[in-house]
């Protein structure tokens, strides 16, 4: 583990090697699971308020479980987490023609019909943060659903987290992750 300001850092996240390879897993993380993606308070504020900018883009069945149960639960671990359809698919999910599975709020961002992005642990993933009182830990999630990910990190040989550049901004600040890329600099030389 490596310390960086208020994180305390897997050593995964500087040795795996992962590019997101959409179609061969097609999107398969937004379907399995036994959760939906955890979501912070703010979040949920901001997604209820974009929800009718999105609705048409859901699925009818998101659209009916959204106005039984809302947009997110809480689950067995206490952490608030989208709502899933039967188990599966979080609410937020649509298949492309190619049945990729996909994020509709992710897809209004990047059409710019919203200015909220989708939720940092989708955005982050297959990096999971876990807060305590005095540090976040960052840990990579191994997903065997991800393997597709891993043989295509490791044949461009790009780390993990250079192929989460932008979510570890987003998250914890450009000054946190150039200490990021300085702190990998210091371990690939150690090792030479």
């Amino acid at each position: 583990m490596i310390q960086i300001q208020q994180t305390l850092i897997s050593d995964d996240i500087f040795e795996e090697k992962f590019i997101c390879d959409l179609c061969r897993c097609k999107g398969q993380c937004c379907v399995d699971g036994e959760s939906g993606a955890p979501i912070t308070k703010e979040e949920y504020t901001e997604i209820n308020e974009i929800l009718p900018d999105i609705w048409d883009d859901l699925s009818p069945k998101a659209q009916e479980l959204i106005n039984e149960q809302g947009i997110a639960y809480t689950d067995y671990d206490g952490e608030l987490v989208t709502s899933i359809i039967k188990g599966q698919e979080c609410v937020f999910t649509f298949f492309d023609e190619n049945g990729i599975c996909k994020c509709a709020i992710d897809n209004a961002y990047r059409e710019g019909r919203i200015s909220v992005q989708k939720p940092i642990s989708c955005h982050l993933y297959p990096i999971r943060l876990k807060e305590y009182v005095e540090f976040t830990a960052v840990n990579y999630n191994r997903w065997s659903i991800c393997e597709p990910a891993v043989e295509l990190g490791r044949k461009n040989a790009v780390p993990l987290y250079r192929f989460l550049k932008e979510p570890l901004i987003r998250k914890f600040g450009e000054e946190w992750y150039n200490e990021v890329c300085e702190a990998a600099d210091l371990l690939k030389n150690k090792d030479k």
